[in-house]
């Protein structure tokens, strides 16, 4: 996802890039971005920084821990951290931020990698909103869609609610799909013939191919999405248990866990139809 973001990005403004595995900037490198040698070196003239990372530990460390980008930077400078860390954490950092006189966005993505690529994903903000609107024009190179949501944890707190819309959403589909297979129908009518009806959604128009081929590549991998539920299930507390979709979905994804082992973490979460025996007689 970052990559792609940062490709885009590139269309409206130098960009230096860094990353920790290497070799995953190299797109960006080829689209015309400079590849900094270190942490240190790419934030270094940087008044504004974008991280993509994947999870609250790795974001925290990144961006205000020892030797971190918060570090690095000098006052009123802008961090915008697209990963999903639950809302706790992005106070938190935008605490620390404000310690240093910096600002922090926490700006949750959603569109998955086909939106990455295309430039359209969904941008979802929290903190302040007169540095939203200063790092808007550059948003709008990697999001079709930039949503003001609040203070800071605010956008985390909406990409949550969006993840558990999408897990809910995929049970459906994969519950759709194994229905229709048992009652002596193709699923691949399911995506073809519904996916333009009061029951399509993206993920039935996105997922259900791949589903069909037998593409469980990562998209979003079973990984990712069991984090952003855990973090969901944090925030929902004693009223999890209302929750009943999300927890029905996270078995789901775990089960595809103890069917492929530690690799069934990297599938992508449409890997969720493998957990679901046939149904019916035919």
């Amino acid at each position: 996802m970052g990559s792609a973001m940062a490709v885009n990005l590139l269309k409206g403004t130098p960009l230096t890039v860094w990353n920790r595995s290497q070799g995953k900037a190299m797109a960006a490198v080829k689209a015309g971005a400079t590849e900094a040698a270190s942490l240190a070196e790419a934030v270094a003239l940087a008044d504004v920084v974008f991280s993509c990372l994947g999870d609250e530990r790795d974001v925290e460390s990144v961006l205000i821990g020892q030797d971190g980008v918060l570090d690095k930077l000098s006052p009123g400078s802008i961090i915008v951290d697209f990963s999903t860390i639950g809302p706790g954490a992005a106070v938190k950092i935008a605490a620390a931020c404000s310690e240093r006189r910096c600002h922090f966005l926490d700006a949750p993505v959603t569109g998955g990698d086909v939106g990455a690529r295309n430039g359209t994903l969904t941008i979802l903000v929290g903190g302040e909103e007169a540095i939203f609107e200063r790092v808007r024009p550059l948003l709008q190179y990697m999001g079709k869609t930039l949503v003001y949501c609040g203070g800071s944890g605010a956008g985390q707190s909406l990409k949550l609610a969006n993840q558990v819309l999408c897990s809910v959403n995929l049970v459906a589909i994969v519950e759709a799909m194994k229905l229709a297979e048992g009652l002596g129908l193709s699923p691949r009518l399911v995506v073809e013939a519904l996916g333009n009806g009061a029951g399509g959604s993206w993920a039935l128009n996105n997922l259900g191919p791949r589903i069909l081929s037998e593409d469980f590549k990562p998209a979003f991998s079973i990984r990712h999405m069991l984090k952003d539920l855990r973090l969901a299930s944090e925030c929902a507390g004693d009223s999890l248990n209302q929750l009943g979709g999300t927890v029905w979905a996270i078995d789901r994804f775990k089960q595809v866990v103890e069917l492929e082992g530690e690799e069934g973490l990297e599938l992508g979460t449409q890997a969720m139809y493998k957990a679901y025996p046939k149904l019916g007689n035919s």
